[in-house]
């Protein structure tokens, strides 16, 4: 959210927040080469951004034999700078923290529970409808069947519909036992509903942080601005 709302011609701020992101890598002893490879996920994105600068109106910057437009410039560096920001971010949260973890978080942040449940069921049975689907391309094998083109469209077809049908009514199946069970629209869970002073320092460390470079950036921008 601090990122977001830097100005882009703020890099003080921008590399601030980087090395803030990797510190806290570091403290995390995550591998950081690992986060950078799973960063390489926005390589798309930069790609788009590097394309904005040659198109737009307004001024224009004469680089050679190349005109690039200033706004373009701009956006497609707000692009980069900031998209990168939340990819590390979004590595590093799912790296130091679990899936049931990340639910959890959520169902305290008062996200629907009917989302949350979704997210939680789909996360339980992925698993499972894959092998389900690696078991129906064994059997299909076994028969000496192999898609080489359009033609086999159709029996791939089939094969999705039929592994939709299992999958609804697995879900129907399991949604019957739990009522069985007691279910009343929550999932039970034994952790604790409040969280101790210590994890809640360490979870507005980086957000404060961030802003306090915000605000000390802002500060020193508009001292030397006057």
């Amino acid at each position: 959210m601090v990122a977001v709302s830097t100005e882009i011609k703020n890099w003080v701020a921008f590399a601030a927040y980087f090395l803030l992101i990797l510190g806290a890598a570091v403290v995390a002893k995550i591998n950081l080469l690992t986060v950078f490879k799973r960063a390489l996920i926005e390589v798309p994105f930069v790609f788009f951004a590097i394309l904005m600068p040659f198109f737009g109106t307004g001024e224009t910057i004469q680089l050679g034999p190349v005109k690039l437009y200033e706004a373009g410039l701009l956006a497609g560096a707000s692009i980069v700078a900031k998209g990168t920001l939340g990819v590390l971010s979004a590595v590093l949260l799912s790296t130091t923290t679990t899936a049931r973890e990340l639910l959890r978080g959520l169902e305290r942040l008062k996200l629907p529970k009917i989302m949350v449940q979704i997210a939680t069921f789909m996360l339980r049975y992925v698993n499972v409808i894959s092998d389900e689907m690696e078991r129906m391309k064994v059997a299909r094998e076994s028969r000496g069947f192999e898609a080489t083109g359009i033609k086999h469209w159709k029996v791939l077809a089939t094969a999705a519909g039929a592994l939709f049908i299992r999958s609804y009514e697995r879900g129907e199946r399991v949604h019957l036992s739990m009522l069985s069970r007691g279910y009343e629209g929550q999932l039970p869970h034994d952790e604790p509903k409040h969280n101790s002073a210590k994890s809640w320092a360490l979870a507005l460390s980086l957000p404060i942080s961030a802003a306090l470079i915000l605000l000390l950036t802002n500060l020193t921008t508009n001292a030397t601005g006057k």
